[in-house]
């Protein structure tokens, strides 16, 4: 798992692996326990001479893990900037051996140390703000934040972890945002315009994305994906092809997380989408309200601020691990709850999909059984005086079934449908 450290104005990457068991399932809720922890310490780069990051989201594609991050300052020895862009990108140096280094791209010489002599090297130097960073920015962003020199701005903020829809690429719906660095309502430092979507891939040169359109979904729609995004089955029959993949995309709002969904090949078109009623037991073709307040109406009633929703091989159901919106630093965790189902479905039963419990594809499980009561499952140690923000699980760090086992290439062993 991960958190951002907040501390003096600067932000650390904290990495953390928790080893926990559920109980067997039993008449009531099952209780979650910890059995050890280990701090893995912050992520650390040498490529460059000093950076801040906000975020810190990661994927695993191609063999390699690559971490995501928001807003990205680079500085000198002396605190002095060097570069700001609102977004980057690396790889980790080897997840298997040392897990915090990182590989970091784009980087460049910007002069000199005065006091050493030493060069000082950024990330995609530009003070600017102008030119986003990793994920290329629309002309007419480009124009504005060219005009207004980071007075105003405008930010695309990765915000979550990539979904991956085959081993090689990976989808994210990333937040853009208007950035007031000094607005006349504090309440409007930041405003979201909406949902961008980005395809990612792995290269040997370093991560590669390539956005798809301008704005998909719309500042006055729930933020669909910006939570969480899960791949798998359509609701009829197994798939022959990607394209008929369904993708759940969680959003979060005040009262708590709605749910869409929307097949592979039509992410791109808003129209297309779906959206689940809890008052009806299905999905609907009219959105909810941004402001929904009413908990029958919401998909998880709750408050959440980051986190990941991902099937777990080892406790056969999806886990949610996340932060919510108290300042306390504890990781949230809830499970789907397979002997809870919602309905009478006989296909979704106690204990999974025809009572043969559920697999990494049966994305439709999220709407057939309850969600666990939140429980905390781990308080991560603040800097003294701050705390932490921006928690996640990263899954391909622990996940040995990272990958759903339908999107290896045709022809893999079994023994190769694995994450080493």
């Amino acid at each position: 798992m991960g958190t951002r450290r907040a501390r003096n104005g600067d932000s650390l990457s904290i990495l953390f692996v928790l080893c926990g068991f559920l109980f067997g399932y039993t008449c009531g809720w099952t209780p979650i326990v910890v059995k050890n922890i280990t701090q893995l310490g912050p992520q650390i780069t040498s490529d460059v001479t000093r950076v801040s990051r906000d975020g810190g989201y990661s994927v695993l594609l191609n063999g390699q893990i690559i971490w995501l991050y928001d807003d990205t300052e680079c500085l000198d020895r002396d605190g002095k900037q060097l570069s700001f862009v609102s977004n980057t990108a690396a790889y980790a140096e080897d997840a298997n051996k040392n897990v915090s280094m990182l590989v970091d791209f784009g980087v460049e010489a910007v002069g000199k140390d005065k006091k050493t002599g030493k060069t000082n090297y950024a990330i995609l130097a530009d003070t600017t703000v102008a030119t986003g960073g990793w994920i290329s920015f629309s002309r007419d962003e480009l124009d504005f934040n060219d005009k207004r020199k980071g007075i105003e701005r405008v930010a695309i903020w990765p915000g979550t972890s990539p979904t991956p829809y085959s081993t090689s690429q990976a989808l994210l719906f990333a937040p853009l945002v208007y950035v007031d660095n000094k607005p006349q309502d504090p309440s409007k430092e930041y405003q979201a315009r909406g949902m961008t979507l980005i395809s990612i891939a792995a290269s040997s040169s370093g991560p590669t994305v390539d956005r798809q359109g301008d704005l998909i979904i719309s500042g006055l729609q729930v933020a669909y994906g910006g939570f969480s995004s899960v791949l798998g089955y359509t609701s009829t029959a197994k798939p022959q092809d990607l394209n008929d993949r369904d993708v759940y995309l969680f959003g979060m709002t005040e009262a708590g997380l709605q749910l869409a969904r929307a097949s592979v090949g039509q992410l791109t078109d808003f129209s297309k989408y779906s959206f689940w009623d809890p008052t009806q037991l299905r999905f609907i073709k009219n959105p909810p309200e941004l402001g929904e307040k009413d908990f029958k109406r919401v998909y998880l009633p709750g408050t959440f601020s980051s986190g990941s929703i991902f099937y777990s091989p080892y406790f056969h159901t999806f886990l949610m691990v996340y932060f919510n919106k108290y300042v306390d630093s504890i990781f949230r965790i809830r499970f789907l709850e397979l002997n809870a189902p919602l309905g009478d479905d006989p296909t979704w039963p106690k204990q999974g999909k025809r009572g043969k419990g559920i697999a990494p594809e049966d994305v439709e499980a999220l709407v057939k059984y309850a969600w666990s009561p939140e429980q905390e499952l781990y308080k991560s140690p603040p800097a003294k005086g701050g705390f932490n923000y921006a928690g996640m699980a990263h899954p391909e760090y622990f996940n040995r079934q990272y990958f759903a086992p339908t999107l290896y290439p045709k022809g893999t062993s079994a023994s190769e449908r694995r994450n080493q």
